[in-house]
């Protein structure tokens, strides 16, 4: 039983980042408006760490993140902003990029585990999803003035605004879009793979 269920994750997790690299790579995982993408790639992270819990949420969100850095460079698509970033600073992009998004399928996984002991199976996956696009935007938008808040380009978008103000206006609606649709979707997909038994009652 244990090599079958060893076999069945090994299985979704590839099947989750084929799912993140098509999303990737066409243009169903992001809708560009302005410097910002509103992102449905945060949907397969959220179901990686429903099914496959911590690790295969963290692997999930890693190769959101490498894809995500790559349209720095013009790879799967192009991003406005990560173009800039990278120019000033190809390293710190990489982590701005990457790391947000491995912490985030990381703690899903645990956050799911949490809410499906006091919760039912569909309401814990919609609190997951919502929770993966709340994250995704908190830390990478922490990220981004962790690392880059004091260049001229991130001062120029600033303003003098004050940062949670800053953060509020510049995520917007992309965020409010990314929370409704993770939370809706998620959801329902993983209500079923609970009913099926594919996550098992160890998550």
């Amino acid at each position: 039983m244990k090599k079958k269920l060893t076999t069945m994750q090994l299985t979704m997790l590839g099947l989750m980042s084929a799912i993140l690299l098509l999303m990737a790579y066409t243009p169903l995982g992001y809708l560009n408006i302005g410097p910002l993408a509103i992102t449905f790639n945060v949907i397969p992270v959220a179901i990686s760490a429903i099914v496959l819990g911590p690790f295969g949420g963290a692997v999930a969100g890693g190769v959101f993140g490498l894809t995500s850095f790559l349209q720095c460079i013009g790879v799967g698509g192009t991003s406005a902003m990560g173009a800039v970033l990278f120019d000033i600073n190809p390293f710190l992009a990489f982590l701005q990029r990457v790391v947000p998004r491995v912490l985030d399928g990381w703690l899903l996984g645990y956050l799911f585990r949490f809410f499906r002991k006091h919760q039912n199976d569909y309401l814990a996956c919609a609190v997951t999803g919502f929770c993966s696009a709340f994250f995704n935007t908190l830390f990478f938008m922490s990220a981004l003035i962790l690392l880059y808040g004091n260049t001229e380009y991130m001062q120029g978008l600033i303003g003098g605004k004050n940062i949670i103000v800053f953060v509020c206006t510049f995520v917007g609606i992309n965020a409010v879009c990314e929370m409704v649709s993770s939370t809706i979707l998620t959801g329902a997909i993983g209500g079923a793979l609970c009913r099926a038994k594919i996550v098992g009652e160890q998550q």
